[in-house]
């Protein structure tokens, strides 16, 4: 029997509408509405579709958004500056600085410029710190998305044992951190998931992803992991997205997976638009703590 679906965009869509219930009360109760401001630096195309995707999404909930679009060339003390005004700036509650930035910026040094305040990416030092602690200010947008997807299907993660596949701060870490919470960082029932990580200098990786009770794949190779790698009846959740030819493809090979997990994730349609939804959730709440 097929794997059953785990449906991000129609979970998205719903997140989205409450979400837009309760921006309106957010702007009728403090005269103020929701502001995030993007910085595209650079022509990328896959960067420009994201932040059309995000703005769109901005659109639809009641949230400003605000695009500081700057050319492939731009200084990065120009870059820091214009970071600098937005951290000032009353009326903009959260910051995102799309990623890859041209290569000659560093950009560790641009992330950390950003007010922890406005860092709805949740990739500031302070605010990564804050979630290792089991006390975060904003939860990084897919991690977050992963675990409300399974929170939503009621797919429980405490006492089993869950594998993550990739070790990028975006998302391999800060997902394996918010597992191993006593409390769920959803803010509602238990995390206390037994968690493995895994990465490019892991031997045998099939023989650890096969254990996994619910599976997490972010390593960023195209369909990397197949029926043979897949405990019976697992949750597979994909995260990758690639491009090519043929189509978009996650890092799993879907099909054979399906035959063989209990739920998976298809791509697309599967995390990206949750991804998107929490930064939403991020901007709404970034703006409840800048009026209190």
């Amino acid at each position: 029997m097929a794997a059953a679906i785990l449906d991000g965009k129609a979970l998205a869509t719903q997140i989205q509408a409450e979400l837009s219930e309760e921006i309106a009360d957010f702007i009728e109760n403090n005269a103020t509405v929701p502001t995030l401001a993007a910085v595209l630096a650079g022509d990328d195309p896959a960067s420009e579709v994201y932040v059309r995707n995000k703005r769109q999404a901005c659109e639809r909930v009641g949230i400003d958004s605000r695009l500081k679009r700057l050319p492939a060339d731009v200084s990065q003390d120009d870059l820091l500056h214009l970071i600098a005004g937005l951290n000032k700036d009353k009326e903009v509650h959260g910051i995102l600085v799309q990623l890859p930035l041209p290569p000659h910026v560093d950009q560790t040094r641009v992330l950390d410029a950003i007010s922890p305040w406005k860092d709805v990416d949740a990739f500031h030092p302070e605010n990564v710190g804050r979630l290792a602690q089991g006390r975060p200010r904003f939860l990084p947008c897919t991690p977050q998305g992963i675990l409300v997807l399974l929170a939503r299907h009621e797919i429980p993660v405490a006492g089993r044992h869950v594998v993550v596949v990739g070790r990028s701060d975006i998302v391999g870490k800060p997902l394996a951190m918010m597992l191993m919470q006593r409390a769920s960082p959803l803010g509602r029932g238990a995390a206390n998931a037994t968690v493995t990580v895994c990465h490019s200098q892991t031997p045998d990786l099939a023989a650890m992803t096969r254990q996994a009770e619910v599976l997490v794949v972010a390593m960023g190779q195209p369909r990397q992991i197949t029926a043979a790698m897949v405990r019976p009846g697992a949750v597979v959740v994909d995260v990758g997205i690639h491009r090519s030819a043929s189509g978009l493809a996650g890092d799993v090979d879907f099909e054979s997976v399906r035959a063989v997990a209990g739920w998976i994730t298809p791509v697309p349609g599967g995390v990206g638009p949750l991804t998107v939804t929490m930064l939403l959730r991020n901007t709404l709440k970034a703006a409840e703590l800048q009026v209190e």
